[in-house]
């Protein structure tokens, strides 16, 4: 059949059209690995790491390097832990009988509640209500974020917080290294291969064998925030389970070997230091009590007082810095230390891309420690990693404001998950490090807010198996009362995460010139007059030649005095 040359051009466009178009599929397709080799893999696996890992560090050295202090109580002999036990609650409901004030005490803690009122600032905090640029949100998504939740059977925000034997004791005070929590509520096909081969949980032994909280355990989640090994803080990770000396002197073992409550000391499981609320520079009176005594913050001026250098010529200049640097700016002179690499960027907008039909992951760095992590991930899109970071220097006066789900904001500029004020001229700040965590993440075009997705679940809107941002956060809203537009987009964020671990021994700590130098450290902090920084260089020498000067004729001073001295004598 001959067809008219406007009708032949057009058909031969449209088999153009649909020639290029499965040609683009193809090359999608043929852009990922064609075999599955090492670097591949397929389904959700990183949330099986949560919880104590293999040996566990003994908190009691810390206090007692002699081990002379014992428990008062041999837990194995105790008739109301003889089992048999089924299930946590059954374990909590035993711990109970006999620690009868500890559920009242527990209920008010922001590892139960999730929940935590700024007292300045007002803002309701906590994982209940706030975004992040990690995994976004755990509001909603309680069926697998509760995973980390201290206590047990967390579906969703409906939990019964009154409930005391839902509380998970064995979570903070178990010493095997064997117990382990699984998500609450079923995940979708992609999630199916979690936690498979684990072995069950002996509630007996574990229920027996409890103690004070070791890192092993608070490491079992902190360690593990934001999705993986030192995924979100920068300066926590599995390292310091058992950390060399110059990673961080305080909790290695060949150092001063602390559990994590040896520094954040509570009473009535109240534990002091919190990222909500910081404490920039501590000016209260300090009697330096020793490590692990009752402190009520968790700062450094709290053991070793605001004059911690030596009463020399170099340390009275350093304890001059001390009321405007944070300590941790000198001593942590980087962070993601020990072979753990701490993730840097994220992009949401290229998650969902399958390799026959599954999700998977590809694993193209390898950090220093050996192990590969994933650069992308079918639910969570790509990333970025770093190690042995240099932080950013920014002055800091503790109070953190936060940017909530209904906070509105100008989309043509990037959005602070959190943001913080501080100046040289205000007495209470101090320049503080940071990690800085860049991420493109969903926002709610017509309304500029952010948006909570619906990402885990066993349904066809969880985008942790589906991989449809419309239908993840469609729900994701109005499974929460949020109004949404129906139209998303994606946007910059920043978070900002202060830098608090990996204190290197003081022979590590900074020299002077990382900082008073034109390309030093602190060359972008502004407001104020720095030497070695600010100066020409010529006045900077005439500086140091005065005070040499001084210092020479004070000590020649003193020397003739004593030389006519001995003469007269």
């Amino acid at each position: 059949m001959i067809f008219p040359n406007t009708l032949k051009g057009f058909l031969n466009g449209l088999l153009g059209f649909c020639l290029a178009f499965q040609a683009l599929g193809a090359i999608a397709e043929d852009a990922l690995p064609d075999t599955l080799g090492e670097n591949v893999e397929l389904g959700i696996t990183e949330y099986t790491n949560i919880g104590n890992r293999g040996k566990v560090d003994n908190p009691v050295t810390a206090l007692d390097k002699d081990k002379t202090k014992k428990s008062t109580t041999d837990h194995t002999k105790l008739k109301e832990l003889q089992g048999p036990f089924n299930s946590g609650p059954e374990v909590t409901r035993a711990c109970l009988e006999c620690h009868n004030t500890a559920g009242h005490q527990f209920k008010k803690n922001k590892h139960w509640t999730w929940s935590y009122t700024h007292p300045e600032t007002g803002q309701k905090l906590g994982k209940s209500v706030l975004i992040n640029n990690f995994c976004t949100n755990a509001k909603g998504n309680e069926g697998m974020c509760a995973q980390c939740h201290a206590g047990y059977g967390m579906t969703d925000s409906n939990y019964d917080f009154s409930n005391e034997e839902n509380i998970d004791c064995l979570v903070c005070h178990e010493s095997t290294g064997t117990y382990y929590k699984t998500p609450p509520t079923k995940g979708n096909k992609a999630c199916s291969i979690m936690f498979e081969g684990k072995k069950p949980i002996d509630w007996v032994n574990v229920a027996q064998n409890v103690r004070l909280p070791a890192r092993s355990n608070c490491g079992g989640c902190h360690f593990f925030g934001g999705g993986g090994d030192n995924v979100k803080h920068g300066d926590l990770s599995s390292v310091l389970f058992h950390p060399p000396k110059d990673v961080d002197v305080h909790m290695s073992e060949d150092g001063e070997n602390f559990a994590c409550i040896i520094c954040h000391v509570g009473e009535g499981h109240e534990w002091a230091g919190s990222r909500y609320n910081m404490i920039a520079k501590d000016e209260k009176e300090h009697a330096k009590p020793k490590p692990g005594l009752e402190r009520e913050t968790a700062t450094c001026e709290g053991c070793h007082g605001d004059k911690p250098h030596p009463l020399d010529v170099k340390g009275l200049k350093l304890n001059d810095h001390v009321d405007r640097v944070a300590c941790e700016s000198c001593h942590i002179p980087t962070f993601a230390r020990g072979g753990v690499a701490t993730k840097m960027d994220w992009d949401w907008r290229t998650a969902g891309r399958l390799k026959n039909g599954e999700g998977f992951k590809l694993k193209e760095y390898t950090q220093g420690d050996g192990h590969h992590r994933a650069t992308y991930k079918s639910i969570k899109g790509s990333f970025k990693y770093d190690e042995n970071v240099v932080p950013l220097y920014r002055w800091f006066d503790g109070v953190m404001k936060y940017t909530t789900i209904d906070t509105v904001f100008d989309p043509s500029k990037p959005v602070d998950i959190n943001s913080f004020d501080g100046s040289p001229a205000d007495p209470d700040s101090r320049i503080w490090p940071f990690k800085s965590m860049h991420t493109v993440q969903p926002y709610d075009k017509g309304n500029n807010t952010l948006v909570y997705m619906h990402l885990w679940g066993d349904d066809d809107a969880a985008f942790w198996g589906n991989y449809d941002f419309a239908k993840a956060i469609k729900v994701g809203m109005e499974k929460n009362g949020i109004p949404y537009s129906g139209e998303y987009g994606f946007i910059d964020t920043y978070s900002y995460w202060p830098i608090n671990h990996m204190v290197a021994p003081k022979e590590q700590a900074l020299a002077c010139e990382e900082c008073h130098a034109k390309e030093g450290r602190l060359k972008n902090l502004e407001g104020f007059y720095l030497p070695g920084r600010d100066a020409p260089q010529w006045l900077d020498m005439l500086g140091l030649l005065m005070i040499v000067g001084s210092l020479g004729g004070v000590a020649g001073h003193g020397l003739i005095r004593l030389f006519l001295s001995r003469r007269k004598n």
